[in-house]
C-alpha cells in the first residue's frame, strides 16, 4: 500500500489552543523573538525539538506503575542496565537524568585545556560541555554533508582523511577521545554508514584513541543503514545496532530521543578506570549509581522504550513520515537539506532568504515567520546557535544556516504534518517581505536558549 499509516492507536489526547495571528505577534514580541521563551500553551504545532517530546506507549505507562524506587539496587535499574547492554554491549552503564549530564561527566573526566575532541558534528550541549572544560570541539564532517541540495546516502559521515591529518597535527596524546553522532543532528539529521564508523574506529585504534558514539538516534541511523547500505537489507535492526556499537569504546545517550521517554539518559563504556571516575562524579552531581538522577519508574520506561524503538514497522513509519513532509516542501520549491533526515526537516535558510546576511540571522527570521503564520515553533541551527566571535570581535558564521522542524515521536498525525507544510509554503511565498534580526541580549554560552532579538527595520 502507498499510504503509510501510524503503527499505533491513540488512547489519550491533549487539546491544542488555537491563537490568532494578532495574538501571536504580541506573544513573539514579549518572548524577544526567541521560540524558547514562548509558553507551550501559545504554540499550535511544537517542532522545537524531538527531545523528551515523545508520546509513551501503554506498555511504558504500565512499566511506570511497576517502577522500583529503592535508593540502591533497584530492580528497575537492572532491567534498564540489561536493555542498554543488550544493544550496546558496554560493560559499565551509568544512568543520568539526560544526555547532557552524561556529556558533562564524560568531559569532566576526559576534557581539559589543550585537548581536542573531534566529531562528525558536535551538537550544542556536547560542544558546550567540551568547551566548558577548556578543551576544543572540532567538526570533521565530510564535504558533501555541507551541501544541502546534493543528495547522498550518508551525508552524516566523518571525513576519515581529515581525522587522521588532525590527529597527526595535534598529537594523539592531546585527543582523549573521538566522537561520532548518529544520526548527525547538526548536519541535518543525516545518517552515518557502518563503513564510516568502521573506518573511523580503525583510525582511532591506530593511534590508541577511544571512540565514543553519541547514540541519541541510533535506531533511526540503523534503519537508514538497512535501507541504504549493501549487505544490511536483510538484517534485523537490533543486529545492525549491535554492530555499530561493537566499534565503540563508549556511548553517551539522551534517552529522550530514541528511547521514547520524556526524561533520562546514560553514559556507558568498557574502560573500568573511566567508569570509576565517572561514577564518582555521578554520585556528587546526579545520584547513586543505580538511579543516577532518575526515578525507578523512568528507568522502567527507558528499558521498554529501547525495545519498542527497534520495531521495524515503527521505524518505517517514522522515517517515511518525515520524508513525506520533505517531499511536500520540495514540490513547492522550499529549499531543504536533501534527502530528508530521520527526525527532522531542515530548511536551508541561505537559499530561502539569500538577501539576509548571516549576521542578521536568516534562520531566526524564518523561525519567527513560521510562528506568526501558523503558530509553529521551530528552532534555528545556524549563526544564532553556532556563530562565534574571533579574538577581535569579528563575527564568524557556521557553514550552514538552517531551521529545524523536529518531529516528536508518536505525537502528530498526517493532518498535522499537512498543516505544517502549508504554513512553511505560505512563509516561503512571502519570503521577500522577511527581514533580518539583531541580538539585544545574549549569554556567553549556549546563547540560543535565552537570547533576545529585535527585528531590523
Amino acid at each position: 500500500m502507498k499510504t503509510i499509516i501510524e503503527p499505533f492507536k491513540i488512547k489519550s489526547v491533549e487539546p491544542i489552543r488555537f491563537t490568532t495571528k494578532e495574538e501571536r505577534k504580541i506573544i513573539l514580541q514579549k518572548a524577544g523573538y526567541n521560540p524558547f521563551l514562548i509558553k507551550a500553551d501559545d504554540v499550535i504545532i511544537d517542532l522545537l525539538t524531538d527531545s523528551g517530546t515523545s508520546a509513551m506507549s501503554a506498555n511504558q505507562w504500565a512499566g511506570i506503575m511497576q517502577g522500583d524506587e529503592s535508593y540502591a539496587g533497584s530492580n528497575s535499574f537492572y532491567r534498564f542496565e540489561a536493555a542498554v547492554r543488550k544493544i550496546t554491549g558496554m560493560k559499565f552503564i551509568i544512568p543520568t537524568h539526560q544526555g547532557r549530564a552524561a556529556e558533562k561527566i564524560l568531559f569532566s573526566v576526559k576534557g581539559g585545556a589543550g585537548k581536542y575532541i573531534p566529531s562528525n558534528t558536535h551538537f550544542d550541549t556536547t560542544r558546550a560541555n567540551i568547551e566548558f572544560t577548556g578543551a576544543e570541539a572540532v567538526d570533521l564532517l565530510n564535504e558533501i554533508g555541507k551541501i544541502p541540495e546534493v543528495r547522498a546516502n550518508f551525508k552524516g559521515n566523518m571525513d576519515v582523511d581529515q581525522l587522521e591529518s588532525f590527529i597527526r597535527e595535534k598529537g594523539a596524546e592531546n585527543i582523549p577521545l573521538c566522537m561520532i553522532t548518529i544520526t548527525n543532528n547538526s548536519g541535518g539529521g543525516q545518517p552515518v554508514s557502518m563503513k564510516n564508523i568502521r573506518e573511523v574506529k580503525a583510525v582511532c585504534s591506530k593511534y590508541s584513541i577511544p571512540l565514543y558514539i553519541d547514540a541519541c538516534r541510533f535506531a533511526e541511523n540503523a534503519y537508514f543503514i538497512k535501507l541504504r547500505e549493501p549487505g544490511y537489507e536483510n538484517k534485523p535492526i537490533l543486529e545492525i545496532a549491535q554492530e555499530m556499537f561493537s566499534y565503540a569504546d563508549g556511548v553517551t545517550m539522551s534517552a529522550k530521543k530514541d528511547a521514547l521517554v520524556n526524561i533520562g539518559g546514560f553514559l556507558a563504556m568498557n574502560d573500568e578506570e573511566t567508569a570509576m571516575k565517572s561514577r564518582n562524579l555521578l554520585i556528587v552531581t546526579e545520584g547513586f549509581p543505580t538511579y543516577g538522577g532518575l526515578a525507578g519508574r523512568d528507568l522502567e520506561a527507558i528499558a521498554i522504550g529501547l525495545e519498542e524503538i527497534l520495531e521495524e514497522p515503527y521505524l518505517h513509519y517514522r522515517i517515511r513520515s518525515v520524508e513525506y513532509l520533505g517531499e511536500k516542501l520540495l514540490k513547492a520549491g522550499v529549499p531543504i537539506i536533501e534527502p530528508p533526515g530521520g527526525h527532522a526537516i531542515y530548511i536551508d535558510a541561505k537559499r530561502f532568504l539569500p538577501d539576509v546576511p548571516p549576521d542578521q540571522y536568516p534562520g531566526q527570521s524564518i523561525v519567527c515567520s513560521l510562528f506568526l503564520e501558523g503558530g509553529i515553533r521551530s528552532v534555528e541551527i545556524g549563526s544564532v546557535m553556532f556563530g562565534r566571535y574571533d579574538e577581535n570581535g569579528k563575527f564568524i558564521p557556521p557553514d550552514m544556516e538552517l531551521v529545524r522542524l523536529a518531529i516528536p515521536r508518536r505525537v502528530y498525525t498526517q493532518s498535522h504534518i499537512d498543516y505544517v507544510s502549508e504554513v512553511v509554503i505560505e512563509s516561503f511565498k512571502n519570503r521577500h517581505a522577511l527581514k533580518g534580526y539583531k541580538i539585544v541580549y545574549e549569554a556567553p554560552m549556549l546563547r540560543h536558549f535565552t537570547v533576545k532579538f529585535e527585528p531590523i527595520d
